[in-house]
């Protein structure tokens, strides 16, 4: 996948999203979010810091975590959402829409399906509805379903996942899941929600260990 491309995929959703934020109303900033226990603030904290992750900074929050990755990146997060409101975090967001930099130990793809997914994450709960462009989509599940990072080997062995918006298709198993690659990224990165835009004998499966 050529690197320019994939950054100029991610500045621009950064920046489309980053216009969906500034039309949100207080108490949006406090709603749920498809991302269990954290707000519609913790996670554009989290959008925030992919930028400015330090390796010192993840050794340390590891260590605070006592090693639990996701629960590094929601103290995080949290803390984050502390120190700024919504217009600070939406003006750090749109400041660095451009940058190259990346947390340590992701791979070029991996800011492209944390703006896509966490899009959706802030969207859905909101009824709000943000497109997902197709090319862009599709690198991204082809991303998490070879990434050992996100699970998705695991979760959706046996399933094989069809696209309805795309001539894609991945998986060999028998319980097929059919639906928009925009639902279908958000099954592969264990999201629930994923599972009223799609259909097929995979969906029940799926629904019992998401």
């Amino acid at each position: 996948m050529d690197r320019e491309r994939v950054l100029s995929w991610t500045k621009a959703e950064r920046l489309g999203l980053a216009d969906v934020l500034d039309d949100l109303e207080g108490a949006d900033w406090e709603t749920p979010s498809l991302c269990t226990g954290w707000t519609v603030h913790d996670v554009v904290a989290h959008l925030t810091l992919s930028t400015r992750t330090t390796l010192p900074g993840m050794v340390k929050g590891m260590v605070r975590a006592r090693g639990d990755w996701e629960r590094m990146e929601f103290d995080a997060a949290r803390r984050r959402a502390a120190d700024f409101g919504p217009a600070e975090l939406i003006a750090q967001f749109r400041e660095t829409a451009a940058s190259t930099r990346r947390a340590p130990l992701s791979a070029p793809l991996d800011p492209l399906v944390d703006v896509l997914v966490h899009g959706q994450d802030i969207a859905r709960p909101l009824g709000r509805v943000r497109p997902t462009p197709q090319e862009q989509t599709i690198a991204a599940l082809e991303h998490v379903l070879a990434s050992p990072f996100y699970g998705a080997r695991k979760r959706l062995r046996g399933v094989r996942l069809v696209a309805t918006d795309a001539n894609w298709s991945r998986g060999q198993g028998q319980d097929e899941v059919r639906g928009p690659a925009g639902d279908l990224l958000l099954l592969a990165t264990g999201r629930a929600a994923g599972l009223t835009g799609v259909s097929g004998p995979g969906a029940e499966r799926l629904g019992r260990v998401l």
